[in-house]
């Protein structure tokens, strides 16, 4: 059985484009994968700068999780936080990778782009990354195309470990690409955080109601024929809709008659179908903190067992003494 690897930051309430992207693949892997999913809190440090915020949001992805599916028994849910071996993998990997990697990193230069500051965190980041996959041994570790260069970096960083202590400790990972649809938001670009134009999957149903009434589209008269690949509103029907009533709603469109705010309704009334239930597990789970608790800490001890393993042969492979032996005098 492969063993899955993926992260999810805590940085912003959860949306429709988050659980396509990532939420969707992690539950369907867990059936037949050895499944590691972490609470990327660390990696959240270059956005998130204030505690309780950090905490709240960090409390947040794991009732989602849980709430969309994500079974404890079949995968661990853990946060990144709850291994701080990883942090100690980190440096041990930067000091045998060079500066010209990171230089090339292009999340980085997009990031700076999109006006985050240039902090030596975001510059890090690629190098946290490859230790968050590396520690765990991890085979496959599902990204979208944007992600794949960070995979590719520390496939690079194992491999410069590996080489320079003669030790085939840390296993090369590989991508499994993502081919989810892409949500758009209710602008017409890409659904993201950063654009604020998400649709949060356990906002208020009303809330959420009102949110996707509120998608953008064109002045096209009622009683003109419209083009459903050219539509908000269709893209985000696809996503929920059977193929039938997607075929239904082209031929309206095409036909004329019929205003946006139809379609809008239905997709309001079509993502509570979908969603609705897991909104009241999430109430229920969100009464039970000791619960969510519980099974981030027995993950992360599970977690942290194999981190702790692989830390061993990545000490004795580069001479790192440990209370007061080498790795080598313990094997």
């Amino acid at each position: 059985m492969k063993r899955v690897l993926s992260g999810i930051q805590p940085s912003g309430k959860l949306h429709w484009g988050n659980y396509l992207g990532a939420i969707k693949q992690y539950i369907e892997l867990q059936a037949d994968h050895d499944c590691f999913y972490f609470i990327a809190n660390y990696h959240a440090l270059t956005t998130v700068q204030d505690a309780d915020r950090m905490r709240e949001l960090t409390r947040d992805v794991a009732l989602d999780c849980l709430a969309l599916g994500l079974d404890p028994e079949r995968a661990k849910l853990f946060r990144q936080s709850d291994v701080p071996e990883v942090a100690e993998l980190t440096w041990i990997l930067a000091s045998v990778t060079g500066k010209g990697l990171l230089d090339r990193a292009h999340a980085f230069k997009a990031k700076v782009a999109e006006g985050l500051s240039p902090s030596l965190g975001l510059y890090f980041y690629p190098v946290l990354m490859a230790a968050d996959i590396l520690i765990y041994r991890s085979h496959l570790v599902p990204v979208g195309q944007d992600q794949v260069q960070h995979i590719e970096m520390a496939q690079d960083m194992a491999g410069y470990f590996n080489g320079t202590y003669h030790t085939d400790v840390l296993v090369r990972p590989e991508s499994k690409l993502n081919n989810a649809p892409t949500a758009p938001g209710i602008d017409g670009r890409k659904m993201s955080k950063s654009y604020g134009n998400t649709i949060e999957l356990f906002a208020p149903a009303k809330q959420t109601r009102k949110r996707i009434m509120s998608i953008v589209t064109d002045s096209t008269p009622v009683e003109a024929p419209k083009d459903p690949n050219a539509c908000n509103v269709m893209a985000l029907l696809r996503l929920v809709a059977d193929e039938t009533e997607v075929a239904e709603w082209e031929q309206r469109y095409r036909a004329g008659g019929m205003g946006y705010g139809e379609a809008k309704k239905r997709l309001a009334e079509l993502f509570e179908q979908t969603f609705g239930p897991a909104r009241e597990r999430r109430a229920e789970l969100e009464r039970d903190p000791d619960t969510v608790e519980d099974v981030l800490v027995t993950c992360g001890r599970a977690a942290r067992a194999v981190a702790q393993e692989v830390m061993e042969g990545v000490r004795a492979a580069c001479g790192i003494v440990t209370g007061g032996r080498s790795g080598e005098e313990r094997h």
